[in-house]
């Protein structure tokens, strides 16, 4: 199998894990941490996950890094 075709089903398989972890509710707290913008008022909702979206950047660079590290 190529390099390409690898990536695909690991990536793959990733989103399936993630999608199984959301709907089994063992990721409800992803999304409300302590920073996270939530404005909801009468007809108007706004949300902007600032803290998530820092969490998930951190554990997708230590990842990268490692995956870089021990791939070569």
């Amino acid at each position: 199998m190529t390099r390409i075709g690898t990536w695909l089903i690991i990536g793959g398989i990733v989103l399936l894990v993630l999608g199984v972890l959301a709907n089994s509710g063992l990721l409800s707290w992803f999304g409300r941490l302590p920073g996270d913008i939530r404005v909801e008022r009468e007809g108007m909702r706004f949300y902007f996950p600032i803290t998530t979206m820092i969490v998930i950047s951190i554990g997708l660079s230590l990842i990268l890094f490692f995956i870089g590290k021990f791939w070569k």
